[in-house]
């Protein structure tokens, strides 16, 4: 596979939110960018609250800008907080350094995109993002 189709997109986001209602998680948003960072697909579930989906398109915006998973931002962040606060103002405030963004590779590490997932805790959202990546047969890469 050398691009993110739609219908993988597709699978990758109901997947993830499968996930959720399995673990009987707070609702979601999931959003699933192509390498250039463009809104393959996004969607919530009833509930969400405001923010949502600009944190879930921070997180999966975030690991693409950075070429790593979110969960590596975040430790980045703790690590060198001026860094990211840095790369972040010229992102313009598009990063979200937390767990929850994830990286999709297919089975020869090429980078198809990202997901992001917004709504319960970040290791929850990363467990989900991770599932619906999995699911459609990718590999995923929180960092």
């Amino acid at each position: 596979m050398t691009n993110l189709t739609l219908d993988v997109a597709r699978r990758i986001l109901d997947m993830a939110l499968a996930k959720g209602v399995e673990k009987k998680l707070k609702p979601l948003v999931v959003t699933v960018l192509d390498p250039r960072g463009c809104v393959k697909i996004s969607a919530a579930q009833d509930g969400t609250s405001l923010l949502r989906s600009e944190i879930a398109h921070g997180k999966a915006y975030g690991a693409l800008a950075m070429g790593m998973g979110s969960r590596a931002l975040h430790q980045r962040a703790q690590e060198q907080a001026y860094f990211i606060n840095a790369v972040n103002t010229l992102a313009q405030g598009r990063m979200v350094p937390v767990p929850g963004g994830v990286m999709i590779l297919d089975d020869n590490g090429t980078l198809l995109g990202a997901v992001g997932v917004s709504g319960d805790t970040s290791d929850n959202d990363e467990i989900c993002a991770i599932a619906g990546i999995e699911a459609a047969g990718l590999k995923a890469n929180a960092g």
